[in-house]
């Protein structure tokens, strides 16, 4: 059985510091966590960007990154990063839709662990 810690960990994120912030407390961080599957900023993000709302997608794209920063989502924030300042300079040449794909697929993988983690608090 893999431990809270150890699946956090396999994901990218750094247990101790990510635990920190959330006073060690691992259901405290799972209700956080599960906020991230409501909030509504990668389909914001997506949206913005289909329509080339380059505006819009860096509101969404940056409030992402902090929601996602919080949580120790490493390798989730890296994925958000990559779009936030090239929209933030408007930055035209840079494909938008295929940065937005690679968040989405981050976002996947996140959610998977988020069910690892799930796992992890029932058997204990």
């Amino acid at each position: 059985m893999k431990s809270f810690r150890t699946v956090l960990e396999a994901y990218g994120a750094d247990y101790d510091l990510t635990m920190e912030r959330f006073m060690g407390r691992q259901s405290l961080y799972m209700r956080i966590l599960d906020l991230l599957v409501r909030d509504p900023n990668l389909e914001k993000l997506e949206d913005a960007v289909a329509k080339g709302d380059l505006d819009a997608a860096f509101e969404a794209a940056h409030t992402l990154k902090g929601a996602v920063g919080n949580l120790g989502l490493a390798p989730l924030e890296r994925a958000v990063c990559r779009i936030v300042e090239p929209l933030r300079s408007h930055d035209s040449g840079r494909d938008y839709v295929q940065m937005a794909a690679d968040i989405r697929a981050e976002f996947e993988k996140a959610l998977q662990m988020r069910s690892e983690l799930k796992a992890c608090l029932v058997e204990t």
